[in-house]
């Protein structure tokens, strides 16, 4: 049975600019460290992970929410996509990120135990705290980060970050 569930953290940077670097090839490539295409146009078509990850965007409201179809290549023929919600709301220490993750096959655990924290989070903060608290950038400089297209972790399945998880739907595991 499908499960859903939330993660959040602190990014360094203003809403508008991380939905901006969120919605940006060159930005998105930069902020994980692996390629990605990506538009701000609804209806568009992205990849992240060097095509590990791709979708549709469904919703995007600037500054504010990006709604996602998600499928990575260890999703089944067979099994439906899931739906990312990206939020962004201005905190003091910059913007609190709050991804709903819905519709995931029950026994992908991975996107949750450490892997929005370790491909999304943690490289968001090193991205983003290096530019400054002026935030992203688009510029051609973008996709040519120190490491960009090295990190190919998002496939392994680490232990959970620091980021905040809450779980709801399919079998609870433990370990």
């Amino acid at each position: 049975m499908p499960y859903e569930y939330e993660v959040s953290d602190v990014i360094p940077a203003g809403p508008e600019e991380i939905y901006d670097a969120w919605l940006d090839s060159a930005s998105h490539t930069a902020m994980t460290g692996s390629k990605a295409t990506a538009s701000a146009r609804a209806g568009a078509e992205f990849t992240a992970w060097d095509g590990y990850i791709w979708g549709k965007n469904l919703v995007l409201e600037p500054g504010r929410r990006i709604v996602q179809s998600w499928r990575t290549t260890e999703f089944t023929e067979d099994q439906q996509d899931s739906q990312i919600e990206v939020t962004f709301v201005a905190v003091r220490a910059g913007t609190k990120v709050t991804l709903r993750h819905t519709n995931v096959p029950d026994e992908q655990t991975g996107y949750e135990n450490g892997g929005w924290q370790d491909n999304y989070f943690e490289p968001m903060k090193r991205y983003f705290s290096s530019r400054g608290r002026g935030g992203a950038k688009k510029s051609k400089e973008a996709g040519k980060s120190k490491g960009a297209g090295k990190n190919k972790s998002a496939r392994k399945r680490r232990g959970a970050g620091r980021s905040t998880t809450k779980r709801t739907g399919g079998s609870r595991r433990t370990g």
